[in-house]
């Protein structure tokens, strides 16, 4: 295995290639859709580290180019939408594989059979983690052979269905556990750690907090 990067050196050679859609003007500017890029094309079969790690980076330097000339380019607005189905007590939820209908976990009266938009909460938390490990271990040339994520999170229903006014409603902590076969040596297990928590859009967010805004309006 070649030789690997220390904690410091690895910060400074991932900076820029994994990056969270921070904004520093106040407003985002234009819709997701508006600035969506070709999807690059990676290999299907598996690549040494050292070739994957130039494929990663063959992708992102255009879009590091071009946000660096334009941070406004950076600034998008992601977008999600659904559709309530109340004879249902459901919500149909568009995603890049289609519909997903969510509805009432069982501890709140659901009967099991759609799915959970807390575990999809832990579900979009896991997806983020690993594409952030994926790359971040791929930037400092760490090889992961398997790894699994686990997202528990600690939800008090009495909250959530109004019997105690004294419970939070939500979750009240997140845990997550990845579980690698790697060669990477404890120090560089701690490294993916660091990057993969500093550059996980959906962990920064859930750790840090962001303001939520309701509006109703008439159709």
């Amino acid at each position: 295995m070649q030789s690997q990067p220390n904690a410091p050196d690895a910060l400074r050679q991932v900076k820029g290639i994994i990056t969270s859609p921070h904004n520093t003007s106040g407003a985002f500017r234009t819709p997701c859709r508006a600035h969506r890029m070709p999807t690059p094309s990676y290999s299907a079969a598996p690549l040494p580290i050292t070739d994957l790690a130039a494929q990663l980076s063959a992708a992102q330097a255009p879009l590091k180019a071009r946000y660096r000339e334009d941070a406004g380019a950076a600034q998008l607005v992601l977008t999600a939408h659904g559709k309530v189905a109340q004879e249902k007590i459901a919500c149909d939820v568009q995603t890049h594989l289609g519909t997903t209908r969510s509805g009432l976990h069982p501890a709140a009266g659901g009967d099991g059979a759609l799915a959970c938009s807390g575990d999809m909460l832990l579900q979009a938390l896991i997806g983020c983690a690993g594409v952030t490990l994926a790359a971040v271990a791929t930037a400092v040339g760490v090889a992961i052979l398997d790894c699994k994520i686990e997202a528990a999170g600690d939800l008090d229903f009495r909250g959530t269905l109004g019997v105690d006014k004294t419970v939070a409603v939500g979750f009240t902590a997140i845990r997550m556990t990845f579980a690698l076969d790697t060669d990477a040596n404890d120090a560089q297990l701690e490294t993916l750690k660091k990057l993969t928590d500093r550059y996980c859009v959906v962990y920064q967010t859930l750790a840090k907090g962001v303001p939520v805004e309701t509006h109703f309006a008439r159709m």
